[in-house]
């Protein structure tokens, strides 16, 4: 599976053009998360930045923190199990309080 196709860096607000909204008030474009443990990662804004793609979200591991995430760390990592990230398919754009 694509973690991140054109479609969805279309749709994506460039980086801190939303830093004005209220935390509660932010719309995430998409949901990746490690189908093997708790990680989830919210996609609140994103853009290339040189070879990378930068996104900035809500990250909810051991505890659920906004900041920003790189493309390459999500396709790198594995959970416990040795899966890799996956995109929610059927994610609507609610996050989860924080």
């Amino acid at each position: 599976m694509k973690l991140l196709t054109q479609e969805i860096a279309n749709q994506l607000p460039a980086l801190r053009t939303t830093e004005n909204t209220p935390l509660s008030e932010k719309k995430a474009v998409c949901k990746f998360f490690t189908p093997d443990s708790s990680w989830t990662w919210y996609a609140v804004e994103g853009q290339p930045e040189g070879d990378e793609f930068v996104f900035f979200g809500l990250v909810d591991g051991l505890e659920k923190e906004w900041g920003y995430f790189y493309l390459s760390e999500l396709k790198a990592a594995r959970g416990p199990m040795g899966l890799p990230i996956e995109r929610d398919l059927h994610f609507n754009g609610e996050i989860p309080a924080a």
